[in-house]
């Protein structure tokens, strides 16, 4: 039995869209991922190098989708990358997944991510018919944790030394929208 894939879409707000990373975006990613806030948050290697970011636009964000894993896509306003986000660790059979995300430092605390992580949570539900989404952050990552209560997400507790950044490990709040949440029928 082949995979299910999510389709290779790009997802609009009139501020921004979500699309595939280009070529263009290696020197965004670049910034972005050596910044030291998306350092503390996320256990990217570091130092991260050019070709780390030419690795993760060229091959590895592209075969998130095409294995079936889930989907991740650049976060673009006005020509600009501000940021990244995914659907990963999806459960095709049980339809639920996750979201990840990072913002570059210049875009941080415009509603940018959290327009980005309503826009695919919506579409995952919607018109993917999933389940459930989940958010999980570290309990000292304020702004991810904004995020996700802006978004509209439903905290639902706290999983003990369930990640993992530079310094060791941390917990991680969990946060979800599901179906009811945005008034659809369970499928």
């Amino acid at each position: 039995m082949a995979a299910e894939l999510f389709p290779d879409v790009v997802l609009s707000t009139p501020r921004l869209s979500l699309r595939p990373f280009e070529e263009c975006d290696i020197d965004g990613v670049l910034s972005a991922a050596s910044d030291p806030v998306t350092q503390q948050w996320l256990p990217l290697p570091d130092p991260y190098t050019r070709e780390h970011a030419q690795s993760w636009c060229r091959d590895e964000a592209p075969s998130v989708r095409t294995s079936g894993q889930g989907l991740v896509r650049a976060i673009e306003v006005a020509g600009q990358l501000v940021g990244a986000i995914d659907l990963k660790r999806t459960d095709w059979a049980a339809r639920t997944t996750e979201i990840g995300y990072w913002t570059s430092p210049e875009a941080r605390g415009q509603g940018y991510m959290t327009e980005a992580v309503r826009t695919l949570a919506c579409w995952a539900l919607q018109d993917m018919g999933f389940a459930r989404v989940e958010l999980r952050v570290a309990p000292l990552n304020a702004a991810s944790l904004r995020v996700a209560q802006k978004a509209g997400f439903v905290l639902e507790g706290v999983a003990r030394s369930a990640g993992h950044v530079h310094t060791g490990r941390v917990d991680l709040v969990i946060s979800s929208l599901v179906r009811a949440d945005l008034g659809l029928p369970e499928r």
